[in-house]
């Protein structure tokens, strides 16, 4: 067993934040099956433990409007139409959407002034039903790449792996 593997197991850091995020995501999902508990124990897990993050949450897809869940940060905007800002490209798409410059992006939802980049994963259950996303923000231009978009796709997997799909859905 190598010195990353067991500090994975043992909850020591790994030095890969995702792995990190991921054993400590699971001990919070454990007996938990609630979606929005373990939403918004997730959202602040991110906000806490990510470096330079101001605001991580989920949205739940509701009839062709996103409706804002559990999160972190600022006030939120409540309802974004599917198809317009990035949680909306994501749930159209269904695909991960990483935006180094907001202010570049057509139909960006500016809900936080502050956020400069964002990256939004979509949340797809077991039998291909998206319901929602997961979005999270940053105050620096090009905060996320690729390595934390998949980082945060295996995290949005665990979460749904992890709990009974939210209602709505």
């Amino acid at each position: 067993m190598n010195e990353r593997t067991r500090a994975s197991l043992t909850g020591e850091p790994t030095g890969d934040p995702y792995l990190d995020l991921a054993t400590q995501a699971t001990a919070l999902f454990e007996g938990e099956r609630d979606f929005i508990a373990n939403s918004a124990n997730l959202s602040s897990l991110i906000f806490h433990s990510l470096k330079d993050v101001n605001w991580c949450g989920v949205y739940l897809l509701r009839g062709e409007e996103l409706v804002l869940g559990p999160f972190q940060g600022k006030v939120a905007c409540v309802r974004i139409p599917v198809g317009r800002g990035v949680c909306g490209t994501s749930a159209v798409s269904q695909r991960t959407v990483c935006v180094p410059n907001v202010n570049a992006f057509p139909g960006h939802i500016a809900c936080d002034s502050e956020s400069r980049s964002e990256i939004v994963v979509p949340l797809i259950v077991a039998d291909g039903q998206f319901v929602g996303v997961l979005d999270i923000d940053s105050p620096s231009l090009g905060r996320f790449g690729d390595q934390d978009a998949a980082g945060l796709e295996r995290i949005a997997e665990l979460l749904l792996a992890s709990s009974d799909a939210p209602a709505g859905a």
